[in-house]
């Protein structure tokens, strides 16, 4: 069986935990970085890149977050967690986790009240999934081995590289929840691999 944490220090925490259960897999609400140790993938939830960040250095997540890539668990960033996840932000210098190989630019559909639905084509997912964006960032540029899975009016919403997702909407706000899902199976695959 595999465990999936959610990175619970800000932002929409029981809704993805929901989310994860709703697939049949147990999840947990990750507090303390000694608890990434008892989970095979991690997603980062949307909330507020800033202010995630300054929860992650003041409880020292950091290097516990970049050791958790490293050793090949999946890590899944949505929203805010999208830019987390990359290794460029349009106006920073310098990333946050930083794992992705991808360039993200923050708030650039609009503000918060400039929120919308989207029914999105998301590779190997739906061909018609409800997305909510909320001051979501988008990814300006992919790296070569950054699968695009998903566009809306030409910008990048959604993306893997190996064990990375990201998606720039919520899509724990719906009840659709097979994105949720493909996350799941790739938590599976990636724990297989390393039990061989």
């Amino acid at each position: 069986m595999i465990k999936i944490g959610v990175l619970a220090l800000q932002g929409a925490v029981r809704e993805h935990i929901n989310s994860i259960q709703a697939c049949n897999v147990e999840a947990v609400a990750v507090k303390r970085k000694e608890q990434l140790d008892e989970v095979d993938g991690l997603i980062l939830p949307g909330g507020e890149s800033t202010t995630m960040r300054r929860l992650i250095d003041k409880y020292d997540f950091m290097p516990a977050l970049k050791e958790f890539a490293s050793a090949g668990k999946p890590m899944f960033g949505t929203c805010a967690g999208l830019i987390l996840l990359a290794k460029d932000i349009v106006g920073y210098s310098e990333p946050h986790v930083g794992v992705m190989d991808i360039k993200v630019e923050r708030n650039s559909f609009g503000r918060q009240v400039d929120s919308f639905e989207a029914d999105l084509a998301i590779k190997y997912v739906a061909e018609s999934f409800p997305a909510v964006f909320i001051r979501a960032p988008h990814i300006v540029e992919a790296g070569e081995n950054v699968e695009i899975l998903s566009k809306h009016n030409e910008r990048i919403v959604a993306a893997r590289e190996g064990q990375f997702l990201g998606c720039s909407f919520h899509p724990e706000l719906t009840d659709n929840h097979r994105l949720t899902a493909y996350f799941v199976e790739m938590v599976k695959e990636a724990k297989a691999k390393q039990l061989v």
